[in-house]
């Protein structure tokens, strides 16, 4: 059984069945998620094949140290950022074997949202070796920890499908 509601699984199970399809491996490069986006893609059996690595980068030491985010990206805008989402994608592939990553740094509550950045405020980042990074940022409100968490990942799984 798994932690995952069955719609998520189902969707991380054909991302790995396209991504196989297209000879792709995945990096994730995780802040406010915490590892669930690797959790959820390593739960299915056989994705050994397409999931390269994962990165836990809670604090701005560790953006900093595992993916070369610029320490000043960090100072001047905030974590929780556009220019940060894209570094930690850019960063997740260039310390990696894979070919397509995802980043995602926000503010999961229930604390630590301000007003220039509340709680469920939630910024990604896409990329694709030899092609632009993209960036969606998502409001999902002050909706609980869990579920700004789940939602997080589901965006995750939509933004590393269009990679593809």
């Amino acid at each position: 059984m798994s932690i995952f509601p069955r719609p998520l699984v189902q969707r991380a199970e054909l991302l790995l069945g396209d991504c196989r399809e297209a000879k792709l491996k995945i990096v994730t490069a995780e802040s406010c998620t915490g590892g669930l986006i690797a959790a959820l893609l390593t739960e299915i059996p056989g994705s050994s094949d397409v999931v390269e690595r994962g990165f836990v980068v809670y604090s701005n030491e560790a953006k900093r140290d595992a993916l070369g985010v610029p320490g000043d990206l960090i100072s001047d805008f905030g974590a929780v950022s556009e220019p940060v989402a894209r570094a930690m994608a850019e960063g997740a592939l260039n310390n990696s074997r894979a070919h397509i990553s995802v980043s995602v740094t926000g503010v999961a509550g229930p604390g630590g949202g301000t007003a220039l950045k509340p709680v469920g405020l939630v910024h990604f980042g896409a990329a694709r070796r030899g092609r632009s990074i993209i960036h969606e940022v998502q409001r999902f409100g002050d909706i609980g920890r869990e579920e700004i968490r789940l939602k997080s990942v589901e965006i995750a799984l939509e933004l590393l499908q269009r990679m593809i």
